[in-house]
C-alpha cells in the first residue's frame, strides 16, 4: 500500500525508512536502543534500553518508580504484560475517609513501582542481550552527566516549582536549588548506583533487598504504609490484549485497569458513523470523534478498575457489537451532546516504540503519571516514584474505589495494530487522558485516511476535557473551529508549543522489507534506524 507524504502539516521532522528501527520521545534514548541493536540484540533489548535511559534523561515523565505496559509480537504471536503495581496493603478506604477527594501528589498516592518488574520479565523471556547490559547506557548518562534538552527542560522547571517540599524532590532534582536549564550538564549519581544494583540482582535488591528496605524506611518515616512486604508481593501479569476491528485492521490493548478500553470503544462506536465518509481535517470528522471519545469515556469512568474487581460489568460486554452500535445511535451530527454512563451488561509518560530485522515489534510505555509522579524521591537512589493512587476514585461501590492490594485505573496504554492476523504498527501516545484519544485520532488517520506515521503524528489534536469543552491545538484551520463552535463544542484553543496536553506520538509501522518511523514533534524526541 503506498501512503502519503506530502508533509500536509508544518512539522520539523520527516519519517525514517529503515530495516531496524527505535522511536523515543528523547534522541539519548533512541540511541541507547540502537547501540543494542547494533550489538546483536533484539527490538526488545532496544525497548527496554531505552526505557532504562529515559528514567535519566527524561524524568519529568517517568522514573525507576514508575509503572509500565507492554504489547509486543514475538515468537509469531502478540504478548500483553501488565507491571503496573498495587496499592499497599493498608490502603483501605477508612484511610481516606478525612479526604473529599484522592490526593494528587505525596505518599499518600504512590502504589507499588511496577516498572523494574516489566524490564525483568520482558528480559527474561525474550531478551537476548544479557540483562545488565541493557543499563549501561543510562547509568553512563546518570554518572557521567547528560545535557537537558528543551522541552524537558521547561517540563522541569513547572514541575520543580510545585514539588520542591515534596520529600527527597529538591535534593535530587533542583542542583543548586533550582531545576535544570536547556543544555546544561545533570548528573544523577544516586540514581547510576540504584540502575547498578537493579542490573546486578536482576530487580532482586528492588523488590526484596536493600533498595526495598530503603523505600519501606523512607515511607514509614513520613507515616506512609508502603512496606516491604507490599514491594514483595508485586508482580508484572502476562494479561494478553483486547481488541477492536477497524478499517480492515484490529487494534489491542491491555485490558484494564488501562483505559485501552475507551479507544476500542470509540473506534466500535466510529464504525456505525460513516466517518470514513468524511475528510481528516473536517468539523464533521472531528465532531464524530470527539461524540465516540465521550460516550467511550462515559463508561470507562463508571466501570473500569482492575480488572478483578470489574464483576459487575465485564471488558467484554463494554465491546459488544451491539452494545456500541445503539452507543453510536446517540450521536447527532448536528451537534454536540453531554452524555452519561450507559448500560453495557443489558446489551506525565513516556512511550516508545521498536522493530528489528527479524520481525519483532515492541510498543511499550512507563509513567509516573503526573509530571515527577507523586514528587517524593527516596535519598541518594534516585528512585522518585509514581503517584498512581491518585487513579482511585473515593466513591462507595464503585468498582474502582481505593482498596487493599488492589490496582487502579490507569491512564498509560501501548498501542498495536495487526492486519490479518499479521503485526503492522507499534505505537504510542503518552499524555495522561490524550493517550486513548491520541490512538483513536492516529488510528483513524493511518488506516482511513492513508497518512503515513509522521503526518499522523504532526497532524493538529484535539482533547475531550468534560461536558462540552474541547481543547484544540491552534494548528487547526480557523474555519474548521468555527464550525466546531457552531455544533456547540465549547473550544479550549492552546498553542501546542506553550501547552503539554495534546500528547508525544512514537509510531513504528512495518513495511514490505523494513520499517517506517514517526517521532512527534511535540517532544525532544527521535527516530533512528539502520
Amino acid at each position: 500500500m503506498r501512503f502519503r507524504h506530502d508533509a500536509a502539516y508544518a512539522s520539523r521532522r520527516s519519517p525514517v525508512f529503515a530495516r531496524n528501527l527505535v522511536a523515543t520521545s528523547q534522541p539519548l534514548a533512541t540511541q541507547a536502543g540502537l547501540r543494542m541493536l547494533e550489538q546483536g540484540g533484539n527490538a526488545l533489548d532496544a525497548a527496554l534500553a531505552a526505557a532504562i535511559t529515559l528514567t535519566v534523561v527524561e524524568p519529568t515523565g517517568n522514573g525507576i518508580g514508575s509503572d509500565a505496559y507492554c504489547v509486543l509480537w514475538a515468537e509469531g504471536q502478540l504478548h500483553g504484560l501488565n507491571a503496573s503495581g498495587r496499592s499497599p496493603a493498608a490502603w483501605t478506604p477508612e484511610r481516606f475517609a478525612r479526604h473529599s477527594s484522592f490526593p494528587v501528589r505525596g505518599w499518600e498516592t504512590v502504589t507499588v513501582p511496577g516498572a523494574v518488574s516489566a524490564w525483568v520479565e520482558l528480559s527474561r523471556r525474550f531478551g537476548r542481550l544479557p540483562f545488565e547490559r541493557l543499563f549501561e547506557p543510562a547509568i553512563g548518562y546518570a554518572e557521567g552527566g547528560f545535557l537537558v534538552s528543551p522541552v524537558i527542560a521547561e517540563l522541569w522547571r513547572r514541575g520543580a516549582a510545585e514539588l520542591k517540599d515534596q520529600p527527597g524532590f529538591a535534593d535530587t532534582f533542583m542542583p543548586g536549588g533550582r531545576a535544570p536549564a536547556a543544555g546544561e550538564l545533570f548528573r544523577a549519581p544516586g540514581h547510576a548506583r540504584t540502575l547498578r544494583a537493579i542490573a546486578e540482582t536482576h530487580g532482586e535488591a528492588f523488590y526484596r533487598g536493600a533498595l526495598a528496605q530503603r523505600m519501606a524506611d523512607f515511607a514509614r518515616q513520613h507515616g506512609a504504609v508502603l512496606d516491604e512486604a507490599d514491594l514483595a508481593g508485586h508482580q508484572a501479569d502476562w494479561c494478553g490484549t483486547l481488541a477492536q476491528d477497524f478499517g480492515g485492521v484490529s487494534l489491542h490493548e491491555i485490558p484494564p485497569n488501562g483505559q485501552g478500553i475507551a479507544a476500542l470503544m470509540a473506534l466500535g462506536i466510529l464504525k456505525a458513523t460513516g466517518l470514513e465518509e468524511l475528510p481528516p481535517d473536517s468539523a464533521g470528522a472531528i465532531h464524530l470523534q470527539i461524540e465516540a471519545m465521550k460516550l467511550a469515556f462515559a463508561d470507562v469512568y463508571a466501570y473500569a478498575a482492575d480488572v478483578a474487581h470489574m464483576t459487575r460489568v465485564t471488558p467484554a460486554q463494554m465491546l459488544a457489537p451491539g452494545y456500541l452500535a445503539s452507543r453510536a445511535a446517540l450521536i447527532d451530527r448536528t451537534r454536540a451532546q453531554v452524555f452519561g454512563a450507559g448500560a453495557p451488561h443489558e446489551g506525565g509518560t513516556v512511550c516508545l516504540a521498536t522493530g528489528d530485522a527479524e520481525g519483532m515489534m515492541v510498543s511499550y510505555i512507563q509513567s509516573n503519571y503526573a509530571g515527577f509522579g507523586s514528587g517524593v524521591v527516596v535519598p541518594g537512589t534516585g528512585i522518585s516514584l509514581q503517584n498512581r493512587g491518585f487513579g482511585f476514585t473515593l466513591a462507595e461501590g464503585h468498582p474502582n474505589v481505593v482498596g487493599p492490594s488492589k490496582r487502579p485505573f490507569n491512564t498509560i496504554i501501548p498501542g498495536f495494530v495487526m492486519r490479518d492476523g499479521a503485526p503492522l504498527m507499534a505505537f504510542g501516545c503518552m499524555g495522561g487522558p490524550i493517550q486513548a484519544q491520541g490512538h483513536v485520532q492516529i488510528l483513524v488517520r493511518t488506516q482511513l485516511w492513508n497518512q503515513d506515521v509522521q503526518t499522523a503524528a504532526d497532524a493538529p489534536r484535539w482533547r475531550h476535557v468534560a461536558g462540552r469543552q474541547v481543547a484544540v491545538e491552534t494548528a487547526f484551520p480557523a474555519p474548521v473551529l468555527s464550525d466546531l463552535e457552531a455544533l456547540g463544542h465549547d473550544l479550549i484553543r492552546e498553542p501546542p508549543d506553550s501547552a503539554f496536553g495534546f500528547g508525544g506520538a512514537q509510531l513504528v509501522r512495518r513495511l514490505d522489507g523494513g520499517y517506517v518511523s514517526g517521532s512527534d514533534p511535540r517532544k525532544d524526541g527521535q527516530a533512528g534506524g539502520f
